[in-house]
């Protein structure tokens, strides 16, 4: 995957761009929204009612770190 930045000048030009690459069914991030998307969103709902429920668990940041860095 290759990430291209683009300087963006005005609302107009994002307005044109955005839509550019929708018409193209590109994928694309932009840094003006940090916001989970809506499956995210579910899925830390669902997440939550499961722990809340006690049918799931949670350990310490440290543990879950060596699990999958093995330091």
């Amino acid at each position: 995957m290759t990430t291209l930045t683009v300087d963006i000048r005005n609302e107009d030009e994002e307005r044109v761009l955005i839509a550019f690459l929708n018409s193209l069914k590109y994928d694309y991030r932009t840094n003006a929204v940090d916001e989970l998307s809506e499956t995210q969103k579910t899925e830390v709902l669902r997440r939550q009612a499961l722990f809340e429920a006690g049918e799931m668990t949670s350990e310490p940041w440290n543990n879950v770190k060596e699990r999958f860095l093995g330091s």
